[in-house]
């Protein structure tokens, strides 16, 4: 090959990586800081196409966007000394990738110091509080209050906490089998309480209701009796009224009914013939 054709083609070999080592992009998700020789040059934080002295100028890319820090599950013990299992989580990202690089460099390393920050913050709060304030009562408090306290010292990494969150927060498993056999017999104890009393009601009630029962039967009895009393005596006065009027007819009637009752098909009578019984059965002599 002619040395006079290899000089151009090598030049445009060395512009073309000369160009491309010149130039770096950033995206929108990112942003970025130059170094010159391991100083600081700039800061670059709008996306787009950007240039740098290749070989001597490095770039080190950082997130824009809001990162999560997800802690392992710890121990932390309350005011009113219980052990909890505590699995919290804090969401934040880098506002100054300068003073980020210099602090902690990576994302892993910013993951570490924000572990100490959040962990030591949060057992330093909840030391304050008891269980039920932690769980229920004052946890938005609490929890707002462990915040501000770790931005305040991420900052120094040039980072922003924006959120921290308690996602669970339980008993150790051998203090919540003990807590739920206490929470076991507290309810029995309670349920035994209620059952006494429904029964100590249930006597009450069903002893006042056979009393009224028996004082309707009585009263309804003696209504009863007195009902039938009276008819037995309208009874006889109708009786007494209409043999005054008729004692024949009557004595007639009264034996006829006798014999009805008494003369059956297939009965017989041993009398004398002169008894009175038969006195309406005789042929009559007139």
């Amino acid at each position: 090959m002619n040395p006079k054709t290899i000089v151009p083609i090598v030049l445009v070999v060395v512009i073309v990586i000369a160009a491309g080592l010149s130039v770096f992009a950033v995206d929108e998700t990112q942003q970025a800081i130059v170094t010159r020789l391991g100083k600081y040059v700039r800061t670059v934080s709008e996306p787009g196409l950007n240039f740098k002295v290749p070989l001597l100028e490095a770039v080190h890319k950082f997130e824009a966007r809001v990162l999560e820090y997800d802690a392992d599950k710890a121990k932390i013990i309350t005011s009113d000394k219980k052990h909890l299992d505590i699995d919290n989580y804090a969401r934040w990202r880098i506002i100054d990738p300068l003073k980020f690089y210099q602090a902690v460099r990576s994302e892993a390393g910013a993951q570490a110091r924000l572990d100490d920050i959040v962990f030591s913050e949060l057992r330093e709060e909840v030391a304050r509080h008891s269980l039920t304030e932690i769980v229920s009562v004052n946890r938005e408090a609490i929890m707002e209050k462990v915040h501000k306290q770790c931005d305040e010292k991420a900052r120094g990494y040039g980072i922003e906490v924006i959120d921290v969150r308690i996602k669970r927060a339980d008993l150790p498993a051998e203090v919540a089998r003990s807590v739920y056999a206490r929470m076991r017999a507290e309810r029995e104890r309670i349920a035994k309480k209620y059952r006494s009393e429904g029964e100590e009601e249930a006597v009450k009630i069903r002893a006042t209701t056979d009393k009224e029962r028996a004082i309707l039967l009585a009263e309804s009895y003696k209504e009863a009796e007195k009902l039938k009393g009276e008819g037995d005596a309208g009874a006889i006065k109708i009786y007494a009224d209409a043999f005054e009027k008729d004692p024949e007819f009557y004595s007639f009637v009264r034996t006829l009914e006798a014999y009805e009752k008494s003369l059956k098909s297939d009965t017989t009578v041993v009398l004398p013939s002169d008894s009175e019984f038969f006195q309406y059965m005789s042929p009559s002599t007139e």
